[in-house]
């Protein structure tokens, strides 16, 4: 058994399933915090059970992704020293400031919002629930400023075999992750906005609440047009951004063997020959990924050969002679296209949504409604599937540069010790998965309205059991 294989897979299994709670942990505060605001605007008691019902998901969701979170950090030192002992002078900063600020920045204000109801002020109890909403994007912040050093290494000295921090600013300042933020951003407005969505058309579909689920649907409906949007926006200004900092990344998506006539055509779908370095079978747009590329219909692209030798001549030395600069072409050329796949078909479902309420025919259309229930999916696959493309596409390295993934592992964790480890991250991810499902389901069914506000003109005696 290969270390370093299972070392990726299982970091790439834990990351993966903990990327499913961080976007929708994102998204569904800020709806809920939305709604909430609208409660204290309108005074309209259907928003206030709005906030309540998605709200109780919300915590749900967050208290896995927490669990989940932790088990994520440990293989840092489990796993991947070599890669902590390498970049630790860097990460220092902003994961400190990620888990000593906006962690706990979202867990006093949940603590206040939710036993905050009957104690609080209105205005001052819907600031807490904003507040969690710009803790879990700071959160996002700060961990995302520790992801885009590993894809462009800014801010560092090298001393003593180590990346060494030089200039905190230098990292917030980062083009990549200016580019990588918004993305991920927009992306969890779209995972959190098709949750809503497709809870309210199965209930719709069943005519349960349906004032209630109305109102949750249209605001879906609008934020998902928004995130999804922004989303493809903020992705094409990622992917220019890519062909400057990473260009076989790039090539690699885009199954770019050779250098590109130009104008570039973007490849649509193509059966990729890595043995022989060809595409089969290929069907391409003219002009597409120039315009991608360089907003231009105009420009060519460096092919992965030509990276190639142009990567030995700069890397070699560092890395050793013949080293494989070359990414897994088919993973990455198909994540890229799955990511992209999904979010338009987002912004179709968004689109005819809208459509459809205007009408006033949203919730008497069935087959829409029905789709949107499978459609929960989209944001969670578009998400992992942009996650793989960039951290797959990225290869050989972990630090783009300056580190590769095989020097990152721990050398005294046996293949053994890491395939024990993984299935025991799986059956724990089960049975968290397992409960999660079975209390997100319990409280759908419950439905709005059965929350009860905290009374807070009910005392509890706490001597009344021992009889003082």
């Amino acid at each position: 058994m290969d270390q370093v294989l299972l070392a990726r897979l299982q970091f790439g299994v834990t990351t993966v399933y903990h990327f499913f709670f961080v976007p929708l942990t994102i998204g569904l505060v800020f709806m809920v915090a939305i709604m909430q605001t609208m409660y204290v605007m309108k005074k309209n008691e259907v928003y206030k059970k709005m906030a309540k019902f998605w709200g109780h998901l919300f915590l749900i969701n967050f208290a896995v992704g927490v669990v989940t979170g932790i088990i994520q950090e440990f293989q840092f030192g489990m796993n991947w020293s070599n890669y902590s002992r390498f970049v630790g002078d860097v990460f220092g900063a902003p994961l400190a400031i990620e888990a000593l600020l906006a962690f706990f920045m979202e867990s006093t204000f949940i603590g206040l919002w939710i036993f905050g109801w009957d104690r609080l002020s209105k205005k001052v109890h819907l600031a807490c629930i904003w507040l969690v909403s710009i803790g879990t994007i700071l959160s996002g912040l700060w961990i995302l400023t520790a992801n885009a050093f590993m894809q462009v290494p800014v801010g560092y000295a090298l001393k003593n075999g180590r990346a060494e921090m030089v200039d905190f600013f230098a990292l917030l300042k980062n083009g990549q992750l200016w580019v990588e933020f918004p993305h991920v951003m927009t992306g969890a407005l779209c995972t959190g906005a098709f949750f809503v969505a497709g809870i309210s058309a199965y209930n719709l579909l069943k005519k349960r609440h349906v004032d209630f689920y109305k109102k949750s649907m249209n605001l879906a409906l609008i934020i998902g047009l928004i995130g999804s949007l922004g989303a493809a926006l903020s992705g094409h200004d990622q992917a220019q951004y890519l062909v400057k900092t990473q260009p076989m990344k790039m090539a690699a998506a885009e199954g770019i063997w050779h250098d590109t006539p130009d104008p570039a055509p973007w490849s649509v779908f193509a059966i990729i020959d890595t043995q022989n370095k060809e595409n089969k079978f290929e069907i391409n747009i003219p002009y597409a990924l120039s315009f991608l590329s360089y907003s231009k219909f105009e420009g060519s692209l460096k092919g992965m050969d030509t990276l190639q030798k142009e990567y030995s001549q700069k890397y070699d030395a560092t890395v050793g002679k013949g080293t494989n600069y070359i990414p897994p072409v088919k993973t990455t050329y198909w994540s890229f296209r799955l990511m992209v796949g999904f979010g338009t078909l987002m912004i179709l479902l968004s689109m005819i949504g809208l459509f459809l309420w205007k009408k006033g025919r949203l919730e008497q259309c069935g087959w829409f409604l029905k789709i949107l229930l499978p459609a929960i999916s989209f944001p969670f696959l578009a998400n992992t599937f942009g996650w793989i493309m960039t951290e797959i596409g990225r290869q050989p390295w972990t630090v783009f540069g300056l580190m590769t993934t095989a020097d990152s592992v721990s050398p005294n964790v046996s293949a053994g010790t890491i395939l024990f480890s993984i299935i025991m991250y799986a059956l724990i991810f089960t049975i968290l998965a397992t409960v999660m499902v079975y209390l997100m389901v319990r409280e759908i069914k419950k439905g709005p309205g059965v929350h009860q506000d905290i009374d807070s003109t009910r005392t509890v005696d706490p001597f009344a059991k021992v009889g003082v």
